[in-house]
């Protein structure tokens, strides 16, 4: 069993009523809203945390490319992991990663992939996510209905550059280049391992079952909610005659540990709702028609909401055109509403535990990936939260799985050969 520590990096400042004035996190948070001193000090508290996930063991540590938003302040996340190539020495660096399709040339992510990998020791895996219409459609003004086009094109592109030893010239449709012949090239042959970030779409399914890749179900609604999605994901590997290895997939969950139940609630109910309020909080509309593909708006995904939230959805949000797992989410005012619907794990480390082996067991995954800064949790809260999680959870789930070869995690140059920053003034 792998653990990885992720980061969205939010804007940790937004007013107290800022969901109930402004209409979206994303796409059109008003700049004045934004201070530069508070995230510079967010951005290094953010780092920070990072490093000390690897200190606590973590197995990797992730970062994720948005745009135009309060909710995740990446737009660059290779920024980001550059600078944990040099404080940290062990756990995969895991981007989640870049929005290849918004690259003009895509060659760029496999230059840049390269060189995390290069600097790192080939401790990176890079992640490929088609992008949220709000990043590719409305900010990055992506035509929707070419977007996935793209987005395959520009993969070939980049796993070609990786993988070829001899210099070659690329004629695609979106993108013409005479040569094509990186330097530098990545660490791990023949590329560093690749995961696909996905929120339920059915071709997303299919397309990394096709080409070995882990296929990372990233959510807010929970491990319960999250049963038809990847359930959908396994359907297609069985379709494809492949093995149920449980290390094809990642999950995110949110999870927060302290001394007690009670003191959980305590320590970070106040910053669940930040997050669930302010960083959750997306306008409606920023579903561009041609987004989603007709596969996967036939399979009606969105179902398994629906039966429950009917009754409770107004006109008014059916006329702002709200999806139906914003609805559930919203619907989840309180601390014990979003523990029992697995929104949030959280409480004592015996609870974690409990819960967390039922989230690994019921989705069959090998790649947890934890949330535990929620939008405004100051960096001490933070730290507790991984340290006791390290040292009172992990150790008892560790073992999963033990007997699959985990075929999707870094394998760079031996640690005792990787380079070291020389001391300061040297």
């Amino acid at each position: 069993m792998k653990f990885h520590w992720f980061h969205l990096m939010p804007y940790p400042a937004l007013p107290q009523d800022f969901s109930q004035k402004y209409p979206s996190v994303w796409v059109t948070p008003p700049a004045h809203l934004y201070e530069g001193k508070v995230m510079h000090k967010a951005y290094h508290e953010y780092l920070d945390e990072l490093e000390f996930a690897e200190k606590m063991g973590f197995d990797g540590i992730c970062v994720n490319e948005h745009h135009q938003n309060a909710y995740g302040t990446m737009p660059s996340p290779n920024i980001m992991a550059a600078t944990l190539t040099r404080r940290t020495s062990r756990a995969a660096l895991v981007v989640l990663g870049n929005s290849i399709a918004l690259y003009n040339p895509p060659i760029r992510v496999a230059e840049e992939f390269a060189m995390l990998d290069v600097l790192s020791g080939g401790r990176l895996v890079a992640g490929f996510p088609v992008g949220t219409s709000m990043d590719t459609n409305y900010c990055y003004g992506m035509t929707p209905a070419t977007l996935r086009d793209r987005y395959y094109e520009a993969h070939d592109l980049i796993m070609r550059a990786w993988t070829e030893e001899e210099i070659f010239a690329f004629n695609g449709k979106y993108t013409q280049l005479r040569y094509v012949n990186i330097w530098p090239r990545p660490i791990q042959k023949p590329h560093p391992p690749v995961w696909i970030p996905g929120g339920g779409s059915i071709e997303t399914w299919v397309w990394s079952a096709q080409n070995d890749y882990v296929y990372c179900y990233l959510s807010y609604g929970g491990y319960r909610r999250a049963q038809a999605a990847v359930q959908g994901y396994w359907n297609a590997v069985d379709s494809l005659g492949k093995d149920r290895n449980p290390y094809r997939t990642g999950f995110l969950q949110l999870v927060a540990v302290a001394e007690t139940d009670e003191q959980a609630e305590k320590d970070y109910a106040a910053h669940a709702h930040y997050f669930y309020d302010k960083c959750l909080h997306i306008g409606g509309g920023f579903q561009a028609p041609g987004y989603r593909t007709q596969a996967t708006l036939e399979r009606g995904f969105l179902d398994q909401f629906r039966d429950r939230l009917v009754a409770q959805v107004t006109p008014q949000q059916r006329a702002s055109n709200v999806t139906a797992p914003d609805l559930a989410l919203e619907m989840e005012n309180t601390w014990k509403e979003r523990l029992e619907t697995g929104s949030i794990i959280a409480g004592s480390p015996a609870t974690v535990r409990e819960r967390l082996e039922e989230c690994i067991e019921s989705l069959n995954v090998g790649h947890l990936m934890v949330l535990m800064q929620w939008g405004d949790m100051p960096k001490e809260k933070v730290q507790k939260s991984t340290e006791l999680f390290a040292r009172e959870v992990m150790p008892y789930l560790k073992g999963k799985f033990s007997n699959w070869e985990d075929k999707w995690y870094p394998t760079g140059i031996p640690q005792e050969e990787r380079a070291r920053p020389a001391p300061v003034g040297s």
